[in-house]
């Protein structure tokens, strides 16, 4: 009876666990993709250049990861050839302690990804999180010859691949357009300078010592008084720490203008890079521009500029351009080129390159 209580949690917990990840990575492949990115950099560095072959297919990596994740977390739900789906799932989770360890350890990825924007864990989170998993995934692989499957051969085979297609049906949407559910700070609705500013002021507590014993205190207590300052430690990180820290615009003449970004009414056409080569798309999107009423476009870019001066001249971009941070692009958009359009900062819209919106569209947002 025992055995069953901890067979049937143990399904429940890790199939829930495992399908509630992948629907939260199906929401936004992209992001899968550069966190992958991130970690083969990190391998090319610390094992060898090997890893660098991985860095352009990062996104078919990710999605085959993704669906599996689904897929193994389902097969469990109804004990689907668990000689197989144990198997799997027991070398996946041991690959990605490992990763998740190393990460904490060696300070080298700050986010898993391993719930993508909705839940940020740090690494050593992370690690305790799979560290927690992996005993109940050993209880499953353990006692895989000994399940049975919950349905017939058929059924269980069509619930398994539904699945597949579902999850790359969803994951392919989410890549062509943007994510379904956006949980960074540049959603649409929120006010992008109010994100800058942090929620509180930081909250210290010091501690200091005073005739051999230790004293704590938010307050700095003073040397002329007997107290030896010994450490600090910040009480409220998260709510101290702004949602947005590193948004930055900079002109070709090295001035900021992130201010400027803020005032008025702004198309704001974001490219990470000018590796873009598509003529249709680029014809609406300038299609967009001349039609805009009192709305100023800006070009974001992490190009340099001899590269997009190529590229605007190539397009016939008639738009001025600014330097941002690649990484803080990929944050505010999930699309190279990616649209959004800010009144006073706030977030109205956000548009993938596939989705160009019509200058009318645009135009209603800000009246």
């Amino acid at each position: 009876m025992f055995k069953k209580a901890i067979d049937l949690f143990s399904r429940i917990f890790v199939g829930g666990l495992f399908i509630f990840s992948g629907l939260i990575k199906l929401n936004d492949p992209v992001g899968t993709k550069i966190k992958l990115q991130e970690y083969f950099e990190v391998f090319s560095s610390d094992f060898g250049s090997f890893f660098e072959i991985f860095i352009p297919f990062a996104l078919p990596i990710g999605m085959i990861l993704i669906i599996l994740e689904v897929v193994l977390g389902v097969a469990v739900l109804i004990n689907y050839k668990m000689k197989w789906s144990m198997s799997v799932m027991m070398a996946l989770m041991v690959f990605f302690t490992f990763l998740t360890f190393y990460s904490a350890y060696f300070n080298k990825v700050t986010d898993c990804g391993c719930f993508g924007d909705a839940i940020p864990l740090t690494p050593w989170q992370s690690f305790y999180k799979d560290l927690i998993l992996i005993v109940f995934v050993a209880h499953l692989f353990w006692y895989r010859n000994g399940y049975e499957s919950v349905l017939r051969t058929r059924p269980a085979n069509a619930i398994i691949i539904a699945t597949t297609v579902v999850s790359f049906i969803l994951g392919i949407t989410a890549i062509r357009h943007l994510p379904f559910i956006d949980f960074r700070p540049y959603k649409i609705g929120n006010s992008i300078p109010e994100k800058m500013i942090a929620e509180e002021a930081p909250i210290l507590e010091y501690t200091f010592k005073k005739d051999g014993e230790t004293v704590k205190s938010t307050k700095y207590l003073l040397p002329k008084d007997g107290y030896e300052y010994v450490s600090a430690e910040l009480l409220n990180e998260k709510a101290s720490t702004p949602k947005i820290t590193d948004y930055q615009v900079v002109g070709t003449d090295g001035n900021d203008y992130t201010e400027e970004t803020f005032s008025g009414a702004k198309l704001l056409l974001v490219f990470y890079d000018a590796s873009f080569n598509d003529q249709d798309k680029m014809n609406a999107i300038n299609k967009l521009v001349e039609g805009l009423d009192g709305i100023d476009p800006m070009v974001l870019t992490s190009s340099s500029e001899a590269d997009f001066e190529v590229f605007r001249h190539e397009y016939q971009l008639a738009v001025p351009y600014y330097f941002t941070d690649a990484t803080v692009l990929k944050a505010m958009i999930r699309s190279n080129p990616g649209i959004m359009l800010l009144q006073d900062g706030v977030v109205l819209g956000k548009w993938h390159h596939n989705d160009v919106p019509s200058a009318e569209m645009a135009n209603e947002l800000t009246r």
